[in-house]
This record gives C-alpha cells, sequence and structure tokens, in this order.
C-alpha cells in the first residue's frame, strides 16, 4: 500500500517524537520472519516500554537525522526493523537478542546508545546492562555485606580487647 504525502509526514512527526525520547534504538534485518513471530515479538515490546517499527529506509533517514541515532544512517539498507528502549538502555537489545535465538532469519545488525554505535557482535555490552531495578538491589546487597563485614571487625576489636 503506497502512502501519500501527508501520512508520510504524519508519520515522520510521530516518529520525531519517539526517537526525541527513545535512550537507544536497534536496527534489525527481518527478511524472511514469519508475520506470526513479529507479532508475539511487538506484544512482549509493549509490555517491555519497547517501540517497534518497520518504516522505509528514506522515511527512516529522515527520522534519524539530527538526533543521537544518526550514526547508524549507513547501515539502514534492505528491510529494516526498529526498536527504541524508552526507559531501560538495554530493554530492546535483550529482548532482540532473545527474539534473535528463536528466530535464525532475524539477524541484528547494530544498535546506537549515546551516539555512539554499536555492532552486532557487541550487542551484548548494551544487552547486559542491569536494569534500574537490578542495579538497586545489587547496591542494596553491597551494602549490605560492607555493613556485615564492619559489624564483625568490630565484635573482633571488643574481642580482642577483653
Amino acid at each position: 500500500m503506497s502512502l501519500n504525502i501527508t501520512k508520510k509526514k504524519i508519520i515522520v512527526k510521530k516518529m520525531i517524537q519517539i526517537n526525541k525520547n527513545a535512550l537507544s534504538a536497534v536496527i534489525v534485518d527481518f527478511c524472511g520472519v514469519n508475520s506470526n513471530n513479529l507479532n508475539k515479538l511487538r506484544k512482549k515490546s509493549r509490555e517491555n516500554d519497547i517501540i517497534i517499527n518497520i518504516i522505509r529506509n528514506k522515511l527512516l533517514k529522515l527520522i534519524i537525522k539530527d538526533s543521537n541515532f544518526q550514526c547508524l544512517d549507513p547501515l539502514i539498507h534492505g528491510p529494516i526493523l526498529i526498536a527504541y528502549s524508552l526507559k531501560h538502555p538495554g530493554a530492546a537489545a535483550r529482548l532482540l537478542k532473545k527474539f534473535s535465538k528463536i528466530d535464525q532469519n532475524f539477524k541484528i545488525k547494530a544498535a546506537a546508545f549515546e551516539n555512539k554505535i554499536i555492532d552486532s557482535k557487541n550487542i551484548n555490552l548494551l544487552a547486559n546492562l542491569p536494569t534500574y531495578k537490578e542495579a538497586i538491589i545489587n547496591f542494596l546487597v553491597i551494602i549490605k555485606d560492607i555493613s556485615i563485614g564492619k559489624f564483625l571487625r568490630v565484635l573482633l576489636a571488643i574481642k580482642n580487647i577483653k
């Protein structure tokens, strides 16, 4: 279905707003992926605050122009799916990495985070970023270990004095 110029402008305007609010973006070659699998992926993405879109390459280049994701411009060719992470920078990378293990035709091309390209070989760097909840739990565990260690040292000092 071809889009007229007004529909294209609406799509670009909407996606530019999403592009401004996104923390990271991942582009994927989805050629040969079953549409039922894509629908499952979209459902999981909605649960994780990830926006997934399939946009024409020319429109996508207009959308990412002068943004944090402009570094992805040379990689945009062929069928492209773009996923934007809104709440956590590694959320889209995690989800797409899991999905690429399920469907062999789903190939991650690259990701962009803080105006830097992360290629498909190093996508684990972005996917392994802890979520805010995981980071807080790790911080509390460290604080707990430190406080218990300090308490034991005080008890040993008291024992050595007596």
